[in-house]
């Protein structure tokens, strides 16, 4: 390992860097690996320059908070009053909706009103949009819950990078971006050269930055590297609401239907017409999962004109109808091992 000495354009001998007090809010259900990759890049700075990070676990209570795979971490404080130069990072996970509390918004609330720097982890971009707090910024959060977000929160400019920092406020994509998003702030903060360091330390070869996208390709998701078969893809992605015609999706890409037809089987094997229609249902699901929209607004956001016509082609590609699976879904959230749904 590089000793600090050894790191040009470091500060002074003696001079000890204030890069802030981090607070990272633990949501329960919270997902360790965004909250472990945010705080292992601030402990193998501070092997670089030492005593430059310093943080406090936080969260309802004081006492514990439980990540999704189950680990319980004891807490140093409860939703205290902060220092003005603290920066709050939220820390969500699965079914963030419910981890998001009144007593929390409120908190954020009165913080943000004080001055305190507000980021979120993964789904807690969902938190601090529920405070109002990214009204008119621009954000991002995990390409699972965009669907949802975007329904929700139009007053937020929503985009799909890894990381997005606004102003005074940081949101990232989940996952291994919250190393991204503190490499990006180290960088700031004790030089390039100590970024790259503490890079290196994690074995992380390829550092991102708020101009990359979370998702991989379309060539790469779908292990086809066809450019009209991605154009065309992208658009499906892209109009959901108002799906647009096999035919006029050809003439995009100056094709034949037939020949569109011959593509989508050749190397999905499926037609073009199936392919849409997954797409659009896995968006019905993740609305149906991760928001209160009733079945026929879901329906509407995904290009159907009719719930039943919606319901049928859930039932056929999920095996299950809408209504039930937002039953089971909310009775498997609340504990029921043996929910009954109608």
């Amino acid at each position: 390992m590089t000793t600090p000495s050894a790191i040009t354009g470091r500060p002074d001998e003696g001079v000890v860097p204030n890069c802030g007090r981090y607070i990272f809010v633990l949501m329960e259900n919270f997902t360790m690996l965004s909250f472990a990759g945010a705080i292992e890049a601030m402990r193998i700075a501070n092997r670089m320059v030492p005593d430059s990070y310093t943080w406090k676990l936080a969260g309802e209570g004081g006492e514990f908070a439980t990540c999704s795979a189950g680990i319980r971490y004891g807490l140093d404080m409860d939703l205290d009053e902060l220092q003005r130069d603290d920066i709050v990072i939220l820390c969500g996970g699965v079914d963030v909706q419910s981890a998001t509390t009144k007593k929390l918004i409120n908190w954020l609330r009165r913080e943000a009103r004080r001055g305190v720097k507000m980021g979120a982890l993964c789904t807690a971009s969902y938190t601090l949009a529920k405070s109002g707090l990214l009204d008119g910024k621009k954000a991002t959060i995990h390409w699972e819950n965009q669907d949802s977000f975007a329904e929700e929160f139009d007053e937020v400019e929503l985009t799909k990078s890894v990381f997005v920092m606004d102003g005074n406020r940081i949101t990232t994509a989940g996952g291994t971006s919250s190393i991204d998003m503190m490499l990006s702030i180290i960088a700031k903060d004790l030089g390039e050269e100590v970024a790259n360091l503490v890079a290196d330390q994690q074995i992380y070869s390829s550092i991102r930055t708020d101009q990359d996208q979370q998702r991989l390709s379309i060539p790469t998701r779908i292990g086809v590297r066809h450019p009209r078969l991605s154009r065309v893809i992208q658009m499906m992605e892209a109009n959901i609401e108002e799906p647009i015609s096999p035919s006029l999706l050809a003439k995009e890409v100056a094709m034949s239907t037939r020949q569109l037809e011959r593509l989508f089987r050749r190397y999905l094997n499926r037609s073009p017409k199936r392919y849409y229609m997954e797409i659009r249902l896995q968006k019905a699901r993740n609305l149906l999962m991760q928001t209160d929209m009733s079945v026929i607004n879901v329906a509407l956001a995904c290009g159907f004109a009719s719930p039943s016509h919606f319901s049928k082609c859930y039932r056929a590609h999920y095996d299950t109808t809408p209504y039930r699976e937002r039953g089971a879904h909310a009775a498997k959230l609340a504990g029921d091992p043996n929910p009954i749904v109608s």
